[in-house]
């Protein structure tokens, strides 16, 4: 059962405790194309709808209930995918809620994705599980974190929150770059291409 810290009031759940299957509605909150913020570069981004973390202070607390939106259906999936076509899209940004207890939805949109558009279009994700809880999970969360190529994870924590942070909101959370990371077996943290030219 998942355990509460009395101090920070984040919740731990134990390994494969939380299923997609048993709490997704298939809802997303919203969408947005061609944004700037939720990730590098111009993005479309998805907020499903649910999240279990419930950390306290949550920018997005409206959409923890998994009832939260609409139903994600082939018009909205049809028009995400003609979206990231433009030229100047860098690609999809998987938000929420949370985008682990999903995965019914957001596998075959990184499916066809991939299917369409190869590695031309990179995938961003956010997730309240760390890296190390995430390793220790179901398969279809094993699944999507194939998909993605740069993860922000682990809960938000108000006490260590930052705003000079890029694209995290506390400073627990890391940047990871998913492909070296599974590939070498350890988190290896991305690296920002604003700071590479400056370097």
């Amino acid at each position: 059962m998942a355990y509460k810290d009395p101090q920070t009031g984040l919740l731990y759940p134990q390994p494969q405790e939380w299923l997609a299957k048993d709490w997704s509605q298939g809802k997303v909150a919203d969408y947005k194309a061609y944004n700037f913020v939720d990730g590098e570069g111009v993005r479309c981004s998805l907020y499903v709808a649910g999240c279990l973390f419930a950390c306290p202070f949550c920018y997005n607390r409206k959409i923890q209930n998994f009832n939260q939106g609409i139903p994600y259906d082939e018009a909205l999936e049809a028009q995400i995918l003609a979206d990231l076509a433009a030229p100047y899209c860098q690609g999809l940004t998987l938000l929420g809620g949370e985008p682990m207890l999903n995965t019914g939805i957001l596998l075959q949109l990184c499916q066809k994705l991939r299917q369409r558009f190869g590695g031309d279009k990179d995938i961003w994700a956010w997730t309240g599980y760390t890296w190390e809880e995430l390793m220790k999970e179901s398969p279809d969360k094993l699944a999507l974190l194939d998909y993605i190529d740069v993860l922000v994870d682990g809960r938000y924590e108000h006490g260590l929150r930052d705003l000079r942070l890029r694209f995290r909101g506390s400073a627990n959370q890391r940047i990871i770059n998913v492909k070296e990371s599974l590939k070498r077996n350890q988190v290896i943290l991305w690296q920002d291409s604003l700071k590479k030219r400056s370097e």
